[in-house]
């Protein structure tokens, strides 16, 4: 299992950026990060996007009509997440064509988000390092998750 966090630039700096939280810990899962390019994306994103079994975690709800298929949790081997603002990952997914072939992955979270750090936040959404707690748990690796989530509610000072 690998997962790409398609970051923002804007995202980087970010003292409320929760992607670095499973970047600096051991979630027993690849997990890299690239900064996203519109006109010019890095070509192993390229060449990985081509493979079978790669999907955008994004909601097809935000696809506006694209007939974008669907890949499940148990599917997807490689997962994409578009790391930044809900604001900004709107713009990454509209300005991107590479982007718009990849199927979509939904997370069906099994509770509302945590992430009260940031203003304008999409109803039923949730922050990357949420996505990631998800994904390894869909994934059996419930563990590497929770040592995740710890991480996740100390960032958050609980």
């Amino acid at each position: 299992m690998q997962i790409i966090l398609l970051t923002h630039e804007r995202e980087l700096e970010r003292p409320t950026n929760t992607g670095k939280l499973a970047l600096e810990g051991d979630t027993g899962a690849a997990i890299r990060r690239l900064v996203w390019q519109r006109t010019a994306p890095d070509p192993g994103l390229l060449e990985t996007l081509q493979q079978p079994g790669c999907g955008l975690v994004y909601p097809q709800s935000e696809m506006s009509g694209e007939a974008a298929s669907a890949l499940s949790l148990e599917e997807c081997e490689t997962f994409v997440l578009l790391d930044g603002t809900w604001q900004e990952a709107r713009k990454m997914f509209n300005r991107s064509p590479y982007l718009k072939p990849l199927p979509s992955v939904e997370l069906a979270a099994e509770r509302p988000s945590q992430f009260t750090l940031r203003r304008n936040q999409r109803d039923g959404g949730l922050c990357t390092v949420e996505c990631i707690i998800e994904i390894l748990r869909a994934k059996g690796r419930a563990d590497m998750a929770g040592g995740l989530e710890a991480r996740f509610l100390a960032f958050l000072g609980r």
